[in-house]
């Protein structure tokens, strides 16, 4: 019941782009329009919900003990190996602090996330939505290995991916492209 008022108002929001598709039986442009639309609001996330500066201070940080602990065991220096051991606890912290920075944006997009992956896997024309890539492409970005863990449907084209497989290859390409575009560094 409540998953159905869910599914026609996300119907609702997503059908126009769905309608205005060139092959609404097989809607390749609006799984590509809706793995935008969620990469910009995730890399937007990211960028109100993150201190950026401080989490590329405490990056810079971990990299230079993860460094100096890797120096000081090569060397076999026992007494840095003692300052770096009471240090570590020092930077465990900092890795709680790094890890809570970015499970906030995580927590504010996951729900309306889900909700419109329920959408999708329960929309009749994108839930059968069949990609054909061309055969190096599909072996660049590994699809056979893919298709191990996700079976496409007996009868399928070679070289083909489904609804899911399309939505992650688009989201991932326009998440860098945003984070780009809005100065996010590597998380």
């Amino acid at each position: 019941m409540v998953l159905d008022i869910i599914y026609k108002g996300l119907d609702i929001i997503f059908g126009p782009f769905l309608a205005l598709d060139p092959n609404p039986q097989n809607p390749i442009l609006t799984i590509f329009v809706v793995a935008t639309l969620v990469a910009f609001v995730i890399t937007l996330a990211n960028k109100l919900l993150v201190d950026q500066e401080r989490l590329q201070e405490l990056r810079r940080e971990m990299q230079e003990f993860q460094q100096e602990l890797m120096e000081a065991r090569k060397s076999s220096d026992v007494k840095a190996l003692e300052e770096l051991q009471e240090k570590q606890m020092e930077f465990m912290d900092k890795q709680r602090e790094m890890m809570t920075m970015s499970f906030k944006p995580m927590i504010v997009t996951f729900l309306p996330i889900i909700l419109v992956f329920y959408w999708m896997a329960q929309h009749p024309h994108i839930s059968k939505a069949t990609i054909i890539l061309p055969q190096v492409a599909y072996y660049v970005l590994l699809v056979p290995v893919w298709h191990m863990f996700y079976k496409m449907p007996a009868g399928s084209p070679a070289y083909a991916i489904g609804w899911l497989g399309w939505y992650i290859l688009c989201s991932f390409a326009m998440s860098q492209i945003f984070r780009k575009f809005m100065g996010l560094k590597g998380m």
